[in-house]
């Protein structure tokens, strides 16, 4: 690290748990984050902020008036911009040192597998079962750490899944691929803070895990009600018989 970098990331580098070896292993990182909307906005930035090396950004959709009221990494001049160059702009004045990799498509197929491939953390920023699953399945198949994200209404969750280490689940395990999408905040609505707090929440995550700090959510699902401001802890386990890390899966 130069001069420079030393006194950006001052603050994290004197907590005894990510010291100098903490922050050079985020420097080198490579994160890859699906969705530039409520979730991937406010992860996008801590993770900037903070010295993650390497962001990939996969999103297929364009800033709308109605998506400011939440996604952080758009403004107003941004309107109709594609999102995941709206959100490389942002970044890089945050931190003109980590580099963005902004695609503007929806992550699929081989691609996907490739990405996945070339991550240490993947972050679930989306809004759709089908990307969700698709995402899980690569992540089984790489032993690539998960971080997946949801945010609805006043309700948010957040859980990881860390294939092939601790006898963790994967998002298969807890949801059964019925083919059926899942509620979104276009359909149903959302408070604002509670996209940022589920979106911060999965950046400290993917930081604990690519610093090897802590204990993460491995085999729990964090639940927030946002009324209430309750939050609930729910034990995961391993299913044998899931069809894509089971026992019976190669």
């Amino acid at each position: 690290m130069n001069d420079d970098q030393l006194l950006r990331y001052s603050r994290q580098i004197m907590l005894p748990q990510v010291d100098i070896a903490g922050q050079e292993k985020l420097l080198a990182a490579r994160v890859l984050i699906v969705g530039a909307g409520g979730l991937g906005s406010p992860a996008s930035i801590y993770l900037a902020a903070a010295g993650v090396g390497t962001l990939t950004i996969y999103d297929d959709d364009c800033v709308d008036l109605s998506n400011l009221q939440r996604q952080i990494t758009h403004h107003i001049d941004d309107i109709g911009t594609d999102k995941v160059i709206s959100t490389r702009q942002t970044l890089k004045k945050i931190n003109p040192d980590t580099q963005v990799n902004a695609v503007k498509q929806r992550l699929t197929g081989q691609q996907l597998d490739r990405e996945v491939e070339k991550a240490d953390v993947v972050l679930d920023c989306s809004d759709n079962f089908t990307t969700r699953f698709a995402l899980n399945n690569a992540c089984v198949k790489h032993k690539t750490p998960l971080v997946s994200g949801a945010a609805v209404r006043f309700e948010g969750q957040v859980a990881v899944f860390t294939p092939g280490r601790n006898e963790s689940p994967c998002y298969n395990c807890l949801y059964a691929d019925t083919g059926e999408d899942v509620q979104n905040c276009a359909s149903n609505g959302v408070i604002a803070p509670v996209t940022g707090i589920i979106g911060s929440i999965q950046a400290l995550e993917a930081m604990k895990l690519l610093m090897a700090i802590g204990e993460t959510l491995t085999g729990r699902l964090l639940v927030l009600d946002g009324l209430t401001l309750e939050w609930n802890s729910l034990k995961l386990r391993r299913n044998p018989d899931c069809p894509t890390c089971g026992a019976g899966q190669s």
